[in-house]
């Protein structure tokens, strides 16, 4: 059983819960579960840690009690729908996930309806009527949807003010613009900005210490990329290098082009990625999350290519969705290809082996894809990602342990990357996020193995797709409990080091040469101005040219190792500041 606290749940049902829902239920109903519970209860935990299974035992507990005596569930996406009503059948709640607005009353024989975001905001009224004509709890999936502009805002609070109780889940509550979620409190913190503020919070680093969630390996893949532009001038450039913002759009959409070598090299590579998986864990399953539909569907011909098996290609605007989602997690199928339909809520444990192949670039969305690879069946159970290393996305991974609120009353950023205009974006079409202003033809596309990000730390050296170097980090085994993924990174990073200083200079007593120092350094730098890019939106250029005014010394390419160690020191400093 996961960590549990039956001995301190005399009242309930505890001992079939993990210690983090218990402790959940705890700070509503109070220790000895002699509270009534408040109004409103925001619970903000990992995804794949269970926020379901919290939920439905809490509308469990209230019904009983008498408190409810009617469940709305309001979801993203109507695959969501199916997927709660189905979780709640299983601990004795009917609820009916087909229920339309004009359909009128709810039937006698459902204790619920599940409904969408959309749906409320296309009948408000309708749906406050009906919550106002029973005792009801009011379950919001990933409320940070409720804030997706003023007119859902305002539908949400419209319909559900008159609820009994409210109770709001997410896995990821921050977003990028300043709409405030209905039902959310916010506090004012020293600096004079309104945070949100969750009644209970279970982390990714507790979930992961607690066995919950797996660990997740991230392999990042630079390369050289090659386009040519509207205007007929070809352009090289190397991704995983300081770019400007155009060119590091550019050089991400031409890894992504099915008809370039990088997504090829890349896919290959998860496969065999994911064959190493399955000696440990034979039904594990993977991923890749493209851009748009063209894309998917050319992904799933080049999988096809490299494993002579079909994939399974789920797409936004086909009704057959929920069910292929439904036979994929029930079959031990290799692959599927998706464009949004399974980026956030989508329960498929299986899935082990993900390949980050969209443009998209939002925290929100990072989060919540990456979450579909996270959820734990046994301890020992390992999730890799590949993904293009692009200074946002390797943020993004270094970031995976940290807590985010809701933040309101900030700047609005003005580099035209905000969450609202790709969300606005998405909700129209499916194309490209990044770059698309910029129409180009990519000429040619080569991946190369950069690095992996795990718990923090770099591992790896750059190396050429199918070479030894490579296979040492595609087949680490798919059991290891988390210290010993750190503890095995460390090993094959020394030796690939050792080989690459004996391959230089023949001495196998040198720790490493000169070139190679410079070059982590470089690396390390990177990194870090990429992280700092995401924190504050300044450009890369801008940030390297501050802490070249800051720190002294010629511009990266010429600078000495102790240049960059001086720069390192100083962007950690600013950010030590800004925690703070």
């Amino acid at each position: 059983m996961p960590p549990a606290f039956p001995e301190r749940a005399a009242w309930g049902t505890a001992q079939s819960l993990r210690a983090w829902q218990q402790q959940a239920l705890e700070a509503y109903f109070g220790k000895d579960g002699s509270r009534p519970g408040p109004r409103d209860f925001l619970a903000v935990a990992t995804p794949g840690a269970g926020k379901t299974t919290f939920a439905l035992r809490l509308a469990r507990e209230l019904m009983e009690r008498r408190i409810v005596s009617a469940i709305t569930i309001v979801c993203p996406t109507e695959h969501l729908k199916r997927q709660w009503a189905e979780s709640a059948a299983r601990v004795g709640i009917k609820i009916d996930p087909e229920y339309q607005n004009g359909q009128g009353p709810v039937g006698k024989e459902f204790d619920g309806v599940a409904i969408t975001y959309a749906a409320v905001a296309a009948r408000p009224a309708l749906h406050r009527n009906r919550t106002e004509s029973r005792k009801s709890l009011v379950i919001f999936d990933e409320i940070h949807h409720a804030g997706d502009g003023l007119s859902w805002g305002d539908a949400v609070r419209e319909a559900f003010e008159p609820a009994a109780r409210r109770l709001a889940l997410s896995g990821t509550p921050f977003r990028t613009d300043v709409n405030p979620i209905p039902f959310v409190e916010y506090e004012e913190g020293p600096d004079g900005v309104r945070r949100s503020r969750a009644d209970y919070t279970y982390g990714y680093g507790p979930a992961l210490a607690d066995g919950v969630v797996r660990p997740v390996i991230f392999l990042a893949y630079a390369g050289e990329m090659r386009w040519r532009t509207r205007a007929g001038d070809e352009i090289t450039a190397s991704l995983g290098e300081p770019l400007t913002q155009d060119q590091t759009a550019q050089a991400w959409r031409a890894a992504l082009d099915p008809k370039g070598d990088w997504i090829k090299q890349v896919l290959a590579a998860a496969d065999r990625r994911l064959t190493e998986l399955r000696r440990a864990i034979p039904d594990a399953g993977g991923l890749v999350i493209a851009t748009d539909h063209e894309a998917a569907r050319a992904y799933a011909k080049l999988l096809r290519a490299v494993t002579g098996q079909g994939a399974t290609v789920v797409l936004s605007d086909d009704p057959t969705a929920s069910k292929k989602i439904k036979q994929f997690a029930e079959t031990d199928d290799r692959w599927m290809v998706a464009v949004r339909m399974v980026s956030e809520g989508v329960d498929i444990p299986r899935l082990a082996v993900g390949v980050y192949a969209t443009s998209t670039s939002t925290p929100l969305f990072f989060a919540q894809a990456i979450g579909r690879f996270v959820r734990a069946r046994r301890r020992g159970e390992t999730a890799s990602v590949f993904l293009p290393s692009v200074p946002t996305l390797m943020a993004h991974a270094a970031e995976m342990e940290t807590e985010r609120d809701h933040v309101l009353d900030r700047p609005l950023r003005e580099d035209g990357l905000d969450d609202e205009l790709l969300a606005e974006a998405n909700r129209q079409r499916d194309t490209t996020d990044v770059g698309e202003e910029l129409p180009f033809e990519t000429v040619e596309a080569s991946a190369t193995f950069d690095r992996v990000l795990y718990d923090g730390g770099e591992f790896g050296m750059h190396a050429e797709p199918g070479s030894a170097e490579e296979e040492e980090f595609l087949g680490i085994p798919g059991l290891l409990e988390p210290e010993q993924v750190s503890a095995l990174l460390r090993k094959r990073q020394a030796e690939q080091l050792a080989v690459e200083r004996r391959r230089r200079t023949g001495d196998p007593r040198d720790d490493r040469t000169a070139a190679e120092d410079l070059a982590s350094l470089r690396r390390q730098l990177n990194s870090l101005v990429g992280a700092w890019n995401h924190r504050t939106g300044k450009p890369h250029g801008v940030i390297h040219t501050e802490l070249r005014a800051a720190c002294g010394g010629p511009a990266i390419p010429q600078a000495t190792a102790e240049d960059i160690r001086k720069r390192i020191a100083k962007i950690r400093e600013w950010a030590a500041k800004r925690r703070h």
